[in-house]
């Protein structure tokens, strides 16, 4: 019996080591990388475009699975800015990411845009948009549209996109080090985010962050909340 666990345990690490994520096929290593917004977690950065079809199909997928990441990694979303026309869609990407409305606002803008075609790169054509919607506190959101630094966070993505030469959407980057490679399956995707997470982390020599614990209350998710 113990010569048969034996076994079985190899053949299970041989099963996992031909699953695992492989360079070249599931992801590639940057020749540049890119410094972390921050610099002791593991960040999962998504370039986009609220124009991108891809985008549009993997943004349901990554923000879902983000909710699961471990306490010591975190989603940074920048929309890329190859022309200066882009950088209207930048700003309101700008405004989502400072609202803290990513999760309730993103949906919409990408419905509004690609679904309904909608020119939100116009100011006023967003605010009045904004303004009609109901699924999250549109006066936030216009607020942030409108604070002193939206131009200039939508300026830095153009740079962001124009120094690492960001050439196609969605570009995901874990770690600022490892491009994933989807493949054409977003889910597979997130597993191999998952896997390049867990390689930064041991690369870097970081301790295993304590698994999150599930609220099993309203009152526990308030009290969370507040604490955050």
């Amino acid at each position: 019996m113990k010569l048969k666990t034996v076994f079985l345990a190899a053949a299970l690490a041989l099963t996992a080591h031909a699953q695992a994520a492989t360079e070249g096929k599931d992801y590639t290593v940057l020749a540049k990388p890119i410094p972390q917004a921050q610099a002791d977690k593991i960040e999962v950065l998504e370039f986009f475009g609220y124009f991108c079809v891809h985008c549009y199909h993997l943004d349901p997928v990554i923000l879902k699975h983000a909710k699961t990441f471990p306490r010591d990694t975190y989603l940074r979303t920048e929309h890329v800015v190859w022309q200066p026309e882009m950088l209207g869609l930048a700003r309101v990407a700008a405004a989502v990411n400072a609202s803290g409305l990513k999760y309730q606002a993103n949906p919409a803008v990408f419905k509004a845009v690609y679904e309904q075609k909608i020119n939100l790169a116009d100011s006023n054509t967003f605010k009045q948009w904004a303004k009609a919607q109901k699924s999250f506190d549109s006066g936030k959101l216009i607020a942030a549209y409108d604070s002193a630094n939206n131009q200039t966070l939508a300026k830095k993505m153009e740079e962001l996109t124009n120094t690492y030469q960001i050439s196609g959407t969605p570009t995901v980057i874990v770690g600022g080090k490892y491009e994933v490679k989807f493949n054409g399956d977003w889910n597979a995707g997130m597993k191999t985010v998952d896997e390049l997470v867990a390689k930064i982390r041991a690369e870097r020599g970081m301790k295993a962050p304590a698994p999150r614990v599930a609220l099993k209350s309203k009152g526990a998710s308030v009290a969370k909340s507040a604490n955050r």
